[in-house]
């Protein structure tokens, strides 16, 4: 309130929610019929060790023969975090995750678009450390999006920085 001059508390940027997701629908393709369930389950319970709550299925809307892609099909995983939930896992995410990624030197702040939402890509969801690497079958990405109620970018990255969120040295 201080910083950006508010004097109703309700005008102050916060964060709204955390929405964590994956694309397994490759993965998936290149196993046979009759595993996919087995994987979709076992993605599905790493997602939810990660985030502490189970993710739903994102099934294709459309059939994309290029891709091996039938309507229907299940592509994804995704699991939209609020509440007690959310600021557990941003904690996580902050002290644990970003610093074991693979050269990590800080969130650029290009990452925050023009409605303040930060996303940010892991290549490999084994950074979490409720992840153990021997009992995982296949390294998955995850996308983690940041999604604040901020009315421009510059108030979105004030509260990120406030909230922790380290961002590279320009």
């Amino acid at each position: 309130m201080e910083k950006l001059s508010y004097k109703n508390p309700m005008a102050v940027p916060k964060l709204e929610k955390i929405v964590v997701n994956s694309g397994i629908g490759k993965i998936l393709g290149e196993v046979e019929a009759s595993k996919r369930q087995e994987m979709l389950d076992h993605f599905a319970w790493e997602i939810a060790l990660i985030t502490g709550q189970k993710p739903k299925v994102t099934l294709a809307k459309k059939s994309i023969s290029s891709f091996g892609v039938k309507k229907g099909m299940p592509v994804g995983l995704v699991v939209t975090l609020r509440g007690k939930r959310m600021y557990h896992f941003l904690e996580r995410l902050i002290n644990y995750a970003l610093p074991r990624k693979r050269d990590f030197k800080g969130i650029s702040k290009n990452s925050v678009d023009k409605n303040g939402n930060l996303t940010i890509g892991f290549k490999e969801h084994l950074v979490f450390p409720e992840i153990k690497p021997e009992e995982t079958k296949r390294i998955i990405g995850l996308e983690v999006t940041l999604c604040p109620r901020a009315k421009n970018r510059e108030e979105a990255i004030l509260l990120y920085e406030l909230l922790g969120i380290p961002f590279k040295k320009e």
